[in-house]
Protein backbone atom coordinates (compact mmCIF):
# COMPACT_ATOMS: atom_id res chain seq x y z
CA UNK A 1 0.00 0.00 0.00
CA UNK A 2 1.05 3.59 -0.51
CA UNK A 3 0.02 6.92 0.95
CA UNK A 4 -0.52 10.39 -0.42
CA UNK A 5 0.75 11.88 2.83
CA UNK A 6 3.82 9.67 2.83
CA UNK A 7 4.50 10.50 -0.78
CA UNK A 8 4.32 14.15 0.10
CA UNK A 9 7.20 13.62 2.49
CA UNK A 10 9.37 12.07 -0.19
CA UNK A 11 11.07 15.42 -0.66
CA UNK A 12 12.99 14.69 2.54
CA UNK A 13 14.77 11.99 0.56
CA UNK A 14 16.56 14.65 -1.46
CA UNK A 15 18.11 16.41 1.51
CA UNK A 16 21.40 14.79 0.61
CA UNK A 17 25.08 15.76 0.59
CA UNK A 18 26.34 16.98 -2.81
CA UNK A 19 28.87 14.12 -3.07
CA UNK A 20 26.22 11.38 -3.10
CA UNK A 21 26.69 9.17 -6.16
CA UNK A 22 23.89 8.61 -8.63
CA UNK A 23 21.91 5.52 -7.65
CA UNK A 24 23.12 5.48 -4.04
CA UNK A 25 20.66 5.08 -1.18
CA UNK A 26 18.97 8.29 -0.16
CA UNK A 27 18.33 9.25 3.45
CA UNK A 28 14.90 7.65 3.66
CA UNK A 29 16.27 4.39 2.26
CA UNK A 30 19.13 4.32 4.72
CA UNK A 31 16.57 4.40 7.56
CA UNK A 32 15.26 1.04 6.33
CA UNK A 33 18.70 -0.38 5.55
CA UNK A 34 19.71 0.23 9.17
CA UNK A 35 16.80 -2.00 10.24
CA UNK A 36 17.29 -4.72 7.61
CA UNK A 37 18.55 -7.41 9.99
CA UNK A 38 15.88 -6.95 12.65
CA UNK A 39 13.14 -6.86 10.01
CA UNK A 40 14.53 -10.17 8.72
CA UNK A 41 14.45 -11.59 12.24
CA UNK A 42 10.71 -10.86 12.23
CA UNK A 43 10.13 -12.83 9.04
CA UNK A 44 10.32 -10.17 6.33
CA UNK A 45 13.00 -9.59 3.72
CA UNK A 46 13.80 -6.28 2.08
CA UNK A 47 15.14 -6.17 -1.47
CA UNK A 48 18.88 -6.67 -2.03
CA UNK A 49 19.34 -2.91 -2.39
CA UNK A 50 18.78 -2.58 1.36
CA UNK A 51 21.14 -5.28 2.58
CA UNK A 52 23.78 -3.77 4.88
CA UNK A 53 26.61 -5.06 2.67
CA UNK A 54 24.96 -4.11 -0.65
CA UNK A 55 27.21 -3.27 -3.55
CA UNK A 56 25.48 -1.82 -6.64
CA UNK A 57 25.37 -4.41 -9.41
CA UNK A 58 25.80 -1.79 -12.13
CA UNK A 59 29.33 -0.97 -10.97
CA UNK A 60 30.42 -4.39 -12.23
CA UNK A 61 28.05 -4.79 -15.19
CA UNK A 62 28.49 -1.29 -16.57
CA UNK A 63 24.73 -0.90 -17.01
CA UNK A 64 22.83 2.26 -16.15
CA UNK A 65 21.53 2.06 -12.58
CA UNK A 66 17.92 2.66 -13.57
CA UNK A 67 17.91 -0.41 -15.86
CA UNK A 68 18.65 -2.96 -13.11
CA UNK A 69 16.55 -4.21 -10.21
CA UNK A 70 18.76 -3.02 -7.39
CA UNK A 71 18.79 0.46 -8.89
CA UNK A 72 15.07 0.96 -8.17
CA UNK A 73 14.62 3.17 -5.09
CA UNK A 74 11.67 3.34 -2.73
CA UNK A 75 11.85 6.88 -1.40
CA UNK A 76 8.70 7.07 0.69
CA UNK A 77 9.70 8.26 4.12
CA UNK A 78 7.54 5.86 6.13
CA UNK A 79 6.95 2.93 3.76
CA UNK A 80 9.03 0.15 2.23
CA UNK A 81 8.24 -2.91 0.14
CA UNK A 82 9.28 -6.35 1.38
CA UNK A 83 8.57 -10.07 1.05
CA UNK A 84 7.06 -12.28 3.75
CA UNK A 85 9.59 -15.09 3.94
CA UNK A 86 7.29 -17.96 4.94
CA UNK A 87 5.13 -17.78 1.80
CA UNK A 88 6.88 -15.28 -0.52
CA UNK A 89 3.94 -12.85 -0.25
CA UNK A 90 4.74 -9.31 -1.39
CA UNK A 91 3.99 -6.83 1.38
CA UNK A 92 4.34 -3.17 2.23
CA UNK A 93 5.81 -2.10 5.56
CA UNK A 94 4.70 1.17 7.08
CA UNK A 95 6.35 2.79 10.07
CA UNK A 96 4.02 4.15 12.74
CA UNK A 97 4.65 7.76 13.72
CA UNK A 98 2.01 8.62 16.37
CA UNK A 99 2.73 12.34 16.19
CA UNK A 100 1.54 12.35 12.56
CA UNK A 101 -1.31 9.84 12.80
CA UNK A 102 -2.27 9.31 16.45
CA UNK A 103 -5.19 6.97 15.65
CA UNK A 104 -3.72 5.15 12.65
CA UNK A 105 -2.57 1.96 14.36
CA UNK A 106 -5.67 1.57 16.54
CA UNK A 107 -8.04 2.07 13.59
CA UNK A 108 -6.12 -0.42 11.47
CA UNK A 109 -6.28 -2.94 14.30
CA UNK A 110 -10.00 -2.33 14.72
CA UNK A 111 -10.86 -3.03 11.09
CA UNK A 112 -8.57 -6.05 10.91
CA UNK A 113 -9.90 -7.58 14.13
CA UNK A 114 -11.41 -11.09 13.88
CA UNK A 115 -14.89 -9.65 14.43
CA UNK A 116 -14.68 -7.27 11.47
CA UNK A 117 -12.07 -8.66 9.08
CA UNK A 118 -14.38 -11.14 7.35
CA UNK A 119 -17.34 -8.80 6.81
CA UNK A 120 -17.76 -8.48 3.00
CA UNK A 121 -18.31 -4.71 3.14
CA UNK A 122 -14.97 -4.24 4.89
CA UNK A 123 -12.75 -2.68 2.24
CA UNK A 124 -10.10 -1.39 4.63
CA UNK A 125 -6.65 -2.66 3.69
CA UNK A 126 -5.97 -5.75 5.84
CA UNK A 127 -3.36 -5.35 8.54
CA UNK A 128 -1.38 -8.58 8.35
CA UNK A 129 1.05 -8.02 11.20
CA UNK A 130 2.63 -5.47 13.51
CA UNK A 131 6.31 -5.92 14.22
CA UNK A 132 8.13 -4.10 16.98
CA UNK A 133 11.73 -3.20 16.30
CA UNK A 134 14.15 -2.31 19.07
CA UNK A 135 17.25 -1.24 17.15
CA UNK A 136 18.44 1.48 16.94
CA UNK A 137 15.33 2.66 18.83
CA UNK A 138 11.85 1.22 19.44
CA UNK A 139 9.69 1.40 16.33
CA UNK A 140 6.38 -0.23 15.39
CA UNK A 141 5.96 -1.34 11.79
CA UNK A 142 2.59 -2.25 10.25
CA UNK A 143 2.53 -4.91 7.54
CA UNK A 144 0.02 -4.80 4.68
CA UNK A 145 -0.28 -6.68 1.40
CA UNK A 146 1.33 -4.93 -1.54
CA UNK A 147 -1.46 -3.22 -3.46
CA UNK A 148 -1.74 -1.33 -6.75
CA UNK A 149 -3.23 2.14 -7.38
CA UNK A 150 -6.91 1.76 -8.24
CA UNK A 151 -6.39 2.99 -11.82
CA UNK A 152 -3.18 1.20 -12.77
CA UNK A 153 -3.85 -0.33 -15.19
CA UNK A 154 -6.79 1.74 -16.39
CA UNK A 155 -10.23 0.20 -16.22
CA UNK A 156 -11.49 -1.01 -19.58
CA UNK A 157 -15.29 -1.07 -19.26
CA UNK A 158 -18.14 0.80 -17.63
CA UNK A 159 -18.94 -2.36 -15.68
CA UNK A 160 -15.45 -2.40 -14.19
CA UNK A 161 -15.97 1.18 -13.03
CA UNK A 162 -19.33 0.29 -11.47
CA UNK A 163 -17.72 -2.60 -9.58
CA UNK A 164 -14.98 -0.27 -8.34
CA UNK A 165 -17.33 2.46 -7.14
CA UNK A 166 -19.69 -0.01 -5.48
CA UNK A 167 -16.88 -1.57 -3.46
CA UNK A 168 -15.44 1.75 -2.35
CA UNK A 169 -18.84 3.09 -1.31
CA UNK A 170 -19.48 -0.14 0.59
CA UNK A 171 -16.15 0.37 2.32
CA UNK A 172 -17.02 3.93 3.30
CA UNK A 173 -20.41 2.77 4.60
CA UNK A 174 -18.65 0.08 6.64
CA UNK A 175 -16.45 2.74 8.24
CA UNK A 176 -19.26 5.25 8.76
CA UNK A 177 -21.53 2.64 10.36
CA UNK A 178 -18.83 2.29 13.01
CA UNK A 179 -18.55 6.06 13.43
CA UNK A 180 -15.15 6.28 11.76
CA UNK A 181 -14.53 8.98 9.16
CA UNK A 182 -11.68 8.33 6.76
CA UNK A 183 -10.99 12.04 6.17
CA UNK A 184 -8.64 11.39 3.22
CA UNK A 185 -10.45 8.92 0.94
CA UNK A 186 -8.91 10.46 -2.15
CA UNK A 187 -7.31 9.03 -5.28
CA UNK A 188 -3.93 8.18 -3.73
CA UNK A 189 -5.58 6.29 -0.89
CA UNK A 190 -7.67 3.86 -2.92
CA UNK A 191 -5.93 0.75 -4.19
CA UNK A 192 -6.67 -2.83 -5.16
CA UNK A 193 -5.39 -6.31 -4.49
CA UNK A 194 -3.72 -7.61 -7.64
CA UNK A 195 -3.12 -11.16 -6.40
CA UNK A 196 -5.46 -12.61 -9.02
CA UNK A 197 -4.93 -10.12 -11.84
CA UNK A 198 -1.15 -10.44 -11.44
CA UNK A 199 -0.73 -14.06 -10.31
CA UNK A 200 3.07 -13.92 -10.47
CA UNK A 201 3.28 -10.55 -8.75
CA UNK A 202 4.85 -7.35 -10.02
CA UNK A 203 7.78 -5.12 -9.17
CA UNK A 204 6.95 -2.81 -6.23
CA UNK A 205 8.56 0.26 -7.81
CA UNK A 206 8.08 -0.21 -11.57
CA UNK A 207 4.73 -1.91 -11.20
CA UNK A 208 4.31 -2.90 -14.84
CA UNK A 209 7.42 -5.10 -14.69
CA UNK A 210 7.66 -8.54 -13.13
CA UNK A 211 9.11 -9.17 -9.70
CA UNK A 212 12.66 -9.83 -10.89
CA UNK A 213 12.59 -6.78 -13.17
CA UNK A 214 13.41 -8.85 -16.25
CA UNK A 215 10.23 -8.30 -18.26
CA UNK A 216 6.62 -7.22 -18.24
CA UNK A 217 4.35 -8.43 -15.45
CA UNK A 218 1.80 -11.02 -16.60
CA UNK A 219 -1.65 -9.55 -16.14
CA UNK A 220 -5.32 -10.34 -16.61
CA UNK A 221 -8.16 -7.83 -16.94
CA UNK A 222 -10.51 -6.90 -14.13
CA UNK A 223 -13.35 -8.67 -15.92
CA UNK A 224 -11.30 -11.86 -16.19
CA UNK A 225 -10.17 -11.80 -12.56
CA UNK A 226 -12.12 -9.32 -10.45
CA UNK A 227 -10.01 -7.43 -7.89
CA UNK A 228 -10.91 -6.25 -4.41
CA UNK A 229 -10.54 -2.50 -3.89
CA UNK A 230 -9.26 -1.17 -0.59
CA UNK A 231 -9.15 2.08 1.34
CA UNK A 232 -5.73 2.76 2.81
CA UNK A 233 -3.96 5.29 5.03
CA UNK A 234 -5.90 6.02 8.21
CA UNK A 235 -3.40 8.62 9.40
CA UNK A 236 -6.08 11.33 9.35
CA UNK A 237 -8.97 9.04 10.28
CA UNK A 238 -10.82 9.28 13.56
CA UNK A 239 -13.48 7.40 15.49
CA UNK A 240 -16.34 9.49 16.88
CA UNK A 241 -19.28 8.86 19.18
CA UNK A 242 -21.75 9.36 16.31
CA UNK A 243 -21.95 10.63 12.74
CA UNK A 244 -23.66 13.84 13.80
CA UNK A 245 -20.47 15.60 14.83
CA UNK A 246 -18.24 18.42 13.70
CA UNK A 247 -14.48 18.62 13.84
CA UNK A 248 -11.63 20.87 12.79
CA UNK A 249 -10.97 20.52 9.04
CA UNK A 250 -7.99 18.42 7.98
CA UNK A 251 -6.67 18.73 4.45
CA UNK A 252 -5.41 15.55 2.86
CA UNK A 253 -4.83 14.71 -0.78
CA UNK A 254 -7.88 16.61 -2.08
CA UNK A 255 -7.82 20.19 -0.81
CA UNK A 256 -10.83 21.38 -2.80
CA UNK A 257 -13.64 20.58 -0.32
CA UNK A 258 -15.75 23.77 0.03
CA UNK A 259 -15.96 23.41 3.82
CA UNK A 260 -12.17 23.62 4.02
CA UNK A 261 -12.06 27.15 2.65
CA UNK A 262 -12.32 28.33 6.23
CA UNK A 263 -11.20 26.93 9.55
CA UNK A 264 -14.75 26.40 10.78
CA UNK A 265 -15.68 23.01 12.17
CA UNK A 266 -17.48 20.69 9.77
CA UNK A 267 -18.89 17.17 9.55
CA UNK A 268 -16.01 14.87 8.47
CA UNK A 269 -18.39 12.14 7.31
CA UNK A 270 -19.94 14.45 4.73
CA UNK A 271 -16.47 15.49 3.59
CA UNK A 272 -15.80 11.82 2.83
CA UNK A 273 -18.84 11.95 0.53
CA UNK A 274 -17.36 14.96 -1.25
CA UNK A 275 -14.02 13.23 -1.74
CA UNK A 276 -15.56 10.17 -3.41
CA UNK A 277 -17.79 12.29 -5.63
CA UNK A 278 -14.93 14.54 -6.64
CA UNK A 279 -12.77 11.52 -7.45
CA UNK A 280 -15.45 10.18 -9.81
CA UNK A 281 -15.73 13.58 -11.44
CA UNK A 282 -12.02 14.06 -12.08
CA UNK A 283 -10.98 10.47 -12.78
CA UNK A 284 -13.97 9.36 -14.89
CA UNK A 285 -16.56 11.99 -15.91
CA UNK A 286 -13.94 14.50 -17.06
CA UNK A 287 -11.60 11.87 -18.48
CA UNK A 288 -13.88 9.48 -20.40
CA UNK A 289 -16.85 9.72 -22.72
CA UNK A 290 -20.18 8.25 -21.70
CA UNK A 291 -20.35 9.01 -17.96
CA UNK A 292 -23.44 11.21 -18.10
CA UNK A 293 -25.25 8.59 -16.00
CA UNK A 294 -23.08 9.56 -13.01
CA UNK A 295 -23.42 13.34 -13.23
CA UNK A 296 -26.55 13.79 -11.11
CA UNK A 297 -25.23 11.70 -8.21
CA UNK A 298 -21.79 13.29 -8.33
CA UNK A 299 -23.28 16.79 -8.40
CA UNK A 300 -25.21 15.97 -5.22
CA UNK A 301 -22.18 14.42 -3.53
CA UNK A 302 -20.13 17.56 -4.15
CA UNK A 303 -22.65 20.23 -3.15
CA UNK A 304 -21.09 23.20 -1.37
CA UNK A 305 -23.29 22.66 1.69
CA UNK A 306 -22.18 19.39 3.37
CA UNK A 307 -25.60 19.03 5.03
CA UNK A 308 -27.26 18.78 1.61
CA UNK A 309 -25.02 15.97 0.40
CA UNK A 310 -26.43 12.44 0.60
CA UNK A 311 -25.21 10.13 3.32
CA UNK A 312 -23.32 7.08 2.15
CA UNK A 313 -26.40 4.84 2.48
CA UNK A 314 -28.26 7.06 0.03
CA UNK A 315 -25.29 7.05 -2.33
CA UNK A 316 -25.37 3.26 -2.41
CA UNK A 317 -29.13 3.21 -2.94
CA UNK A 318 -28.73 5.51 -5.95
CA UNK A 319 -25.82 3.44 -7.21
CA UNK A 320 -27.95 0.30 -7.02
CA UNK A 321 -30.55 2.00 -9.23
CA UNK A 322 -27.83 2.99 -11.68
CA UNK A 323 -26.58 -0.61 -11.81
CA UNK A 324 -30.09 -1.82 -12.55
CA UNK A 325 -30.68 0.87 -15.18
CA UNK A 326 -27.51 0.35 -17.24
CA UNK A 327 -27.85 -2.16 -20.06
CA UNK A 328 -25.42 -5.03 -20.52
CA UNK A 329 -24.19 -3.36 -23.69
CA UNK A 330 -23.42 -0.16 -21.79
CA UNK A 331 -21.72 -2.04 -18.97
CA UNK A 332 -19.49 -3.93 -21.40
CA UNK A 333 -18.67 -0.82 -23.46
CA UNK A 334 -15.09 0.43 -23.39
CA UNK A 335 -13.89 3.48 -21.50
CA UNK A 336 -12.83 5.84 -24.29
CA UNK A 337 -10.53 8.63 -23.19
CA UNK A 338 -11.28 12.22 -24.15
CA UNK A 339 -7.53 12.81 -24.28
CA UNK A 340 -6.72 10.66 -27.31
CA UNK A 341 -7.62 11.19 -31.00
CA UNK A 342 -10.97 9.69 -31.97
CA UNK A 343 -9.30 7.26 -34.39
CA UNK A 344 -7.52 5.63 -31.45
CA UNK A 345 -10.79 5.57 -29.53
CA UNK A 346 -12.45 3.64 -32.35
CA UNK A 347 -9.58 1.17 -32.39
CA UNK A 348 -9.95 0.73 -28.63
CA UNK A 349 -13.67 0.11 -29.00
CA UNK A 350 -13.02 -2.52 -31.67
CA UNK A 351 -10.58 -4.34 -29.38
CA UNK A 352 -13.09 -4.22 -26.55
CA UNK A 353 -15.76 -5.70 -28.82
CA UNK A 354 -13.53 -8.72 -29.38
CA UNK A 355 -12.93 -9.05 -25.64
CA UNK A 356 -16.66 -8.80 -25.02
CA UNK A 357 -17.36 -11.73 -27.32
CA UNK A 358 -14.89 -13.79 -25.32
CA UNK A 359 -16.24 -12.62 -21.95
CA UNK A 360 -19.81 -13.46 -22.93
CA UNK A 361 -18.74 -16.88 -24.17
CA UNK A 362 -16.99 -17.51 -20.85
CA UNK A 363 -19.97 -16.09 -18.91
CA UNK A 364 -17.96 -13.36 -17.24
CA UNK A 365 -20.29 -10.90 -15.47
CA UNK A 366 -20.61 -7.44 -17.01
CA UNK A 367 -20.05 -6.02 -13.51
CA UNK A 368 -17.08 -8.03 -12.22
CA UNK A 369 -17.78 -8.10 -8.50
CA UNK A 370 -19.47 -11.43 -7.91
CA UNK A 371 -18.98 -12.52 -4.26
CA UNK A 372 -17.13 -15.77 -5.03
CA UNK A 373 -14.45 -13.99 -7.07
CA UNK A 374 -13.98 -11.29 -4.45
CA UNK A 375 -13.74 -13.88 -1.69
CA UNK A 376 -10.98 -15.68 -3.63
CA UNK A 377 -9.08 -12.42 -4.05
CA UNK A 378 -9.30 -11.67 -0.33
CA UNK A 379 -8.14 -15.17 0.60
CA UNK A 380 -5.05 -14.85 -1.58
CA UNK A 381 -3.59 -12.10 0.62
CA UNK A 382 -4.55 -13.42 4.05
Amino acid sequence: MHSSRIAGNAAHAYNEPPNRKVGDLVMTERWWRDRYDEIAENGYKLRSRYQPNWKPSWLKSGKDFYTVEDGQPTILRAAMDATRVRDNLQVMLKAVFPAEGPHELSINKLFSSPELATIPDNHCAPLLDVIELQRPEPQKIMVFPLLRPFNQPNMQTVGEFVAFLTQICQGIRFMHERNVAHRDCTANNIMFSASKMYPNGFHPVKINRNRNFKGAAKAYTRTQRPPVYYLIDFGLSREYTSRDVTDEPLRGGDKSAPEHRSQRRCNPFQTDIYYIGNLVRHEFIERYYGFEFMEDLVNRMTLDDPAKRPRIEEVLEKLALIRAFLSRGKLRSSLTSKRVPKIFGRFQQARQSLRTIRYVALRRPAIPDDPDSLHASRAAIA
